[in-house]
Formats: structure tokens, C-alpha cells, sequence
């Protein structure tokens, strides 16, 4: 399986959208600061995420997420999220 995942940050007050294969991997990657990138957000927490059969499928929302603006993208489609691993 394959995901899309949504992030927060308290610290930074941002959102953060990535996809993989390994969920659980992938937040504990985040939070101990693997991720140059967002880095500065620890410690990030998980909004939500939506499961897939294929990484294009996954990585497919990731981009449309990131493309509409996580938050408003949020806003439309909260109910899609499942929010517990």
C-alpha cells in the first residue's frame, strides 16, 4: 500500500504533504529531523493520510493537494483523511 499524507507543525504553524509506502517510517523520519527541509517543524504531527494501491496514484494527490494549498485542500475534503496509523 501507498500513501498520501498530510503533517502539522505547531512550531511553524505549516503543513506539510508527502507519499510513501511506509507511514509510520516515514513520520518518525520526519521528526527526527531526516528531512532537511522541513526540519524546522519538529515536532510534526499526522493530520491524516489516504491509502493507495500504486505510488502514481499517491503521488498523484500528493501533487494535487500541494497544487491547491494543503490547508484549502483540507477545508474541501477533510472527510476523505483517515487520521489514525
Amino acid at each position: 500500500m501507498y500513501y498520501t499524507y498530510i503533517l502539522y507543525s505547531n512550531s511553524s504553524l505549516k503543513y506539510y504533504c508527502g507519499s510513501t509506502q511506509n507511514l509510520l517510517n516515514r513520520l518518525q523520519e520526519h521528526n527526527a529531523g531526516e528531512t532537511k527541509s522541513i526540519k524546522h517543524g519538529i515536532p510534526w504531527n499526522l493530520i491524516g493520510f489516504i491509502e493507495f494501491n500504486t505510488r502514481k496514484d499517491a503521488m498523484k494527490l500528493e501533487k494535487k493537494i500541494k497544487n491547491r494549498g494543503i490547508h484549502r485542500w483540507i477545508e474541501q475534503h477533510k472527510n476523505l483523511l483517515t487520521n489514525s496509523i
